[in-house]
């Protein structure tokens, strides 16, 4: 009986939700469909966001929100039925295909995200998300082979997206022979891009893992996938060979910090003109500000050596803090054309 009552209560509340405002435009309707989302309140949001449909039938974002409300109550079969409207527009935007993606891996429809996904890598072929999303797709298909082509893609094309980052280096650090040059590299770009979240700290140590392996080799050109291969990469190894003596009692922050310091400098002796490199001119740019020690030491200490850290910025305050200034005011842009790894 309780239950009962309560259901009433619900649909009376409901119904006054929809009633209260019946002069509301089609915007302030998806406005407050919009509230209702973020409260959690899907049942009102639906409600709401229907009202807006009916006063503005062909509003492509109050369409997607009507979608992804459907999406969000696991209500698929609408959230199928109106994501396919969606993506057949002329406008469709990345967006309207992530909803009906979502929706066709909620419900383990692979074959039919595959095909969603390519039709929307047709239409917008520079799409970091969509490549990140499709590698995902392949991922949870157990074509993680496939899943990292697209991936690569995605940083080639949209290098300013991060997740692409973020899977590439989970995939190279799982694989039996990890890929160490590119877990570091990607995973430092990956921080740079997206610093302050759960997954920022676990990119951390894995790139200090990687370090650390890299420089189990006596010689860091043993790391190499093709070493007739005369590429960035080589480069890159070749120079950080001159640092291989620092190595000596293993990798922690310091040392890395003189490792890297001794890179620039060789770097920018001309290697910056054959392959300009974001990350690179990053390292240049905080060594000249006096901050590039306090940058390595939140890359590799923080998480692996919290205690170090803490000591560190206690007796290094001042460009600790200046540090974080820097990073809280700019932002990381990679330019087009930086990709390497062919």
């Amino acid at each position: 009986m309780k239950k009962i009552v309560l259901a009433v209560l619900l649909l009376l509340q409901v119904s006054a939700v929809v009633l209260a405002q019946p002069q509301q435009t089609a915007k302030e309707l998806h406005e407050t469909a919009k509230t209702f989302m973020r409260q959690g309140d899907y049942d009102n949001a639906l409600l709401v966001i229907k009202r807006a449909v009916e006063k503005d039938p062909d509003n492509l974002e109050i369409l997607k929100d009507l979608a992804f409300i459907y999406f969000l109550k696991r209500d698929y079969a609408n959230a199928m039925q109106t994501g396919k409207l969606i993506i057949d527009r002329p406008d469709v935007d990345v967006q309207s295909f992530q909803i009906l993606g979502l929706t066709y891996k909620a419900i383990a429809e692979y074959k039919e995200c595959r095909k969603l996904y390519k039709k929307a890598l047709a239409k917008f072929p520079e799409s970091g998300v969509i490549y990140n999303e499709y590698g995902e797709l392949l991922a949870m298909d157990k074509e993680l082979n496939n899943a990292i082509t697209q991936w690569e893609k995605g940083i080639e094309v949209d290098a300013n997206y991060s997740s692409n980052y973020y899977n590439a280096v989970k995939y190279y650090a799982q694989n039996p022979q990890p890929d160490l040059f590119w877990i570091a590299i990607y995973g430092e770009t990956f921080v740079n891009l997206e610093s302050y979240t759960a997954r920022t700290k676990d990119i951390k140590k894995i790139v200090l893992e990687a370090y650390k392996k890299m420089y189990a080799n006596t010689n860091l050109l043993d790391n190499l996938k093709n070493k007739n291969n005369n590429s960035f990469e080589y480069e890159v190894l070749n120079l950080m060979n001159n640092s291989i003596s620092l190595v000596s009692n293993g990798i922690n922050a310091d040392n890395l910090m003189a490792i890297k310091t001794r890179f620039v400098l060789d770097w920018f002796e001309g290697k910056q003109e054959k392959y300009p490199f974001r990350l690179f001119d990053y390292y240049q740019h905080m060594l000249k500000e006096g901050i590039f020690d306090a940058y390595n030491q939140w890359l590799y200490a923080a998480e692996s050596n919290p205690s170090a850290y803490d000591w560190w910025t206690k007796t290094n305050d001042k460009q600790a803090e200046a540090f974080k200034k820097f990073q809280n005011a700019r932002v990381y842009k990679i330019p087009a054309g930086q990709y390497y790894k062919k």
